[in-house]
């Protein structure tokens, strides 16, 4: 019988819950071996279905994107497990990995690595660089700005930007040169590049053996499904209502970590090809643990299980929340905004 975890007083101690994750954050090698390649193989496998039922028709190639774009995030999220150094042991085996994936995720590895660790750094805080996010005002900041720019914000913020045009933007040709870090040095300028380079050498490759039609049929739709599913997963784990922001002077990493980040409770299967990354808040809490070991925290801490809990059905509710009300201390939508500047007006 295996012994029975410590309990943590999560809500007075989140940095001694952080000190009790520290058992998980060992990776284990066959099991991080086996994870790759349950993942590479089936995506290469549907590819290469999709390219074969092209004669049949496009509807099917269509119906077999679905589940290669699952793998391909699927992907990422190993991707994403590199750069914190949780899925191998070995940080040079975690970050070649992670690169020969960032060419098929079309993202620049090191450069997003380091733009990743800035947001684990500064999440949640109201007064530093809201790097590697959703760009997310506060209800002040938004009606300190010109109306050009407010009617700009909310252009940003619709769902058919955020979730449709917006990804395929991010990663087709936003992540082609280091947008943002142009006089950060040489490292964003090397990662994006040399991605760029293997990105045209595989290409040009899959062309040569496929023809152009057939290439774009077949990479096209598994490329703009999974893009617009990874910007999903990145917005819900943050962006819900009881979310935690806090100016500097009250900002402290962990409870942001614990308390800013969501349980995103998702069905067995989606669970599986989210690689867990709905248990966002442990993630932060302790970016180290890979991700096949974070529901074996839940499991030892259910207390856990309730923390930013979001079902799927609440997480399309949160599509509407848009600002942050530092007065309400929570997530509001342009509306609720409005109509608490109206109530606050002086009546005449």
């Amino acid at each position: 019988m295996e012994p029975q975890a410590p309990t943590i007083d999560i809500t007075a101690e989140p940095r001694a819950l952080k000190r009790a994750l520290g058992e998980y954050r060992t990776p284990r090698l066959a099991r991080s071996v086996v994870e790759l390649m349950v993942t590479v193989v089936p995506f290469a496998a549907l590819w290469i279905l999709m390219w074969g039922t092209l004669s049949a028709g496009h509807w099917l190639g269509l119906l077999l994107a679905v589940p290669a774009a699952g793998f391909l995030v699927r992907l990422f999220m190993i991707q994403h497990d590199c750069s914190h150094g949780s899925f191998f042991r070995s940080r040079r085996a975690n970050d070649w990995v992670g690169r020969a994936i960032g060419i098929l995720t079309l993202t620049p590895y090191d450069l997003w690595r380091h733009s990743h660790v800035l947001h684990h750094a500064n999440s949640g805080n109201l007064d530093r660089p809201r790097v590697g996010g959703i760009d997310t005002l506060t209800v002040r900041e938004f009606r300190g700005l010109p109306r050009t720019q407010q009617l700009l914000y909310r252009l940003y913020r619709h769902p058919l930007v955020l979730f449709g045009v917006g990804p395929t933007y991010l990663f087709i040709l936003d992540h082609r040169l280091p947008v943002g870090f142009m006089r950060a040095g040489w490292m964003p300028w090397l990662s994006t590049m040399s991605t760029n380079a293997a990105l045209a050498l595989l290409v040009t490759t899959m062309i040569w053996l496929v023809g152009v039609n057939p290439f774009l049929l077949v990479q096209l739709p598994i490329t703009l499904l999974a893009s617009s599913i990874g910007v999903w997963l990145f917005y819900v784990q943050h962006q819900f209502e009881d979310t935690l922001w806090e100016h500097d002077d009250d900002w402290t990493f962990h409870e942001a970590a614990l308390y800013g980040s969501s349980h995103y409770d998702l069905p067995g299967p989606l669970r599986w090809f989210t690689a867990n990354i709905g248990i966002h808040h442990v993630h932060h809490l302790c970016s180290r643990i890979p991700s096949y070991r974070l529901s074996e925290v839940l499991r030892d801490h259910p207390e856990l299980r309730h923390i930013g809990r979001l079902t799927p059905r609440q997480s399309l509710e949160s599509v509407r929340l848009v600002l942050w009300d530092e007065e309400q201390r929570r997530l509001v939508s342009f509306a609720e905004a409005h109509g608490a500047a109206t109530d606050r007006a002086p009546k005449p």
